[in-house]
């Protein structure tokens, strides 16, 4: 059976960014797994389908398997999360609610979480589930204090806060109203 244009190019792209993520120009990737400068580049131009030996390559260069590499451009990720479709989750005890905006996806590395804390609300977390996740906190509402690392920040409406999480993070609402603001998390 064979591929479909668009899944040919979501794999051309997949492996052109794989590419430039690790900063290795062509040649370096030829080296790497006995493959023709040329025959990369009409691959990641999607010129060509790839075969399964080359494909094989490939994964072997980028540490990963094929069909890691496969679900990550199985199919494209919805375009609208509805909603009355996105999850709710509340923390009554600790005045937190969270609404999972955009949801993790198998073939996208960021989501989108709004997040609304009480006044007197304070969050701590021992640190990330991913070590170096990235984060993006911009206030929509409100006042919010973030401690990320050993760094406190005051982040009023309007403000946005970005860094890559490593350690320990605190979440607190200083008040007199509760803060709304949404949190767009990126994976390494």
């Amino acid at each position: 059976m064979r591929n479909g244009a668009g899944m040919d190019a979501r794999l051309a792209g997949r492996l052109a960014e794989l590419r430039v993520e690790r900063g290795w120009p062509l040649e370096e990737l030829a080296r790497r797994t006995e493959i023709s400068r040329s025959t990369l580049s009409r691959l990641e131009r999607a010129e060509i389908s790839p075969t399964a030996a080359l494909l094989n390559k490939l994964c072997a260069a980028y540490g990963r398997t094929m069909s890691q590499l496969l679900a990550e451009v199985e199919s494209e990720p919805p375009q609208l999360v509805r909603a009355d479709r996105q999850e709710v989750w509340r923390d009554e005890a600790s005045g937190f609610t969270r609404r999972s905006v955009s949801p993790p996806h198998p073939g996208l590395r960021g989501e989108v979480v709004e997040g609304v804390l009480e006044p007197g609300a304070d969050i701590s977390y021992d640190g990330p589930a991913v070590p170096g996740l990235e984060q993006h906190i911009w206030v929509l509402a409100g006042a919010l204090e973030i401690t990320a690392g050993d760094h406190v920040h005051e982040v009023r409406a309007g403000d946005c806060l970005r860094f890559r999480l490593w350690g320990r993070s605190r979440f607190r609402c200083p008040g007199p109203e509760p803060v709304r603001y949404a949190l767009l998390i990126v994976l390494p």
